[in-house]
């Protein structure tokens, strides 16, 4: 059994709390929910509207996945927030979808909330397994 490794990215999106960006034991790897922030402007406002914010939050996503030599591919499950459910939900699916192939698709939980940090209108955590 391999110890936890904790993992934070330079090149990842910067933290809005303290938190790392992944947490890796026995091949199991959980990634912190990321907002749709941008890692090369971290200070810039946020894309505008749940497609654009999704987008930005599955590339964040990919970005700390590469980190770890890993992809979407190996995403097992992931857990999603919307605070504007009712008003989003569709729009975010076509979106979320559009990052797996239809056959490969995590095992999913979508939670609205009252609010998420930077006034975020999505964010998703997932947990990713190493071959």
């Amino acid at each position: 059994m391999v110890g936890p490794q904790f993992h934070l990215f330079a090149a990842g999106p910067r933290p809005v709390a303290p938190f790392s960006h992944a947490v890796e034991s026995d091949g199991w790897v959980m990634l912190t929910g990321q907002m749709p922030t941008d890692p090369d402007a971290p200070d810039a406002p946020l894309p505008e509207g749940v497609e654009a914010q999704t987008v930005r939050v599955m590339e964040n996503l990919k970005i700390i996945l590469q980190e770890l030599d890993l992809d979407l591919s190996h995403v097992l499950q992931c857990r999603c927030f919307l605070t504007e459910f009712e008003r989003d939900y569709a729009a975010f699916n076509t979106t979320y979808q559009s990052f797996f192939p239809a056959d490969r698709r995590p095992a999913r939980t979508t939670v609205g909330v009252t609010a998420l940090a930077v006034g975020a209108l999505v964010e998703i955590d997932c947990i990713a397994r190493r071959p």
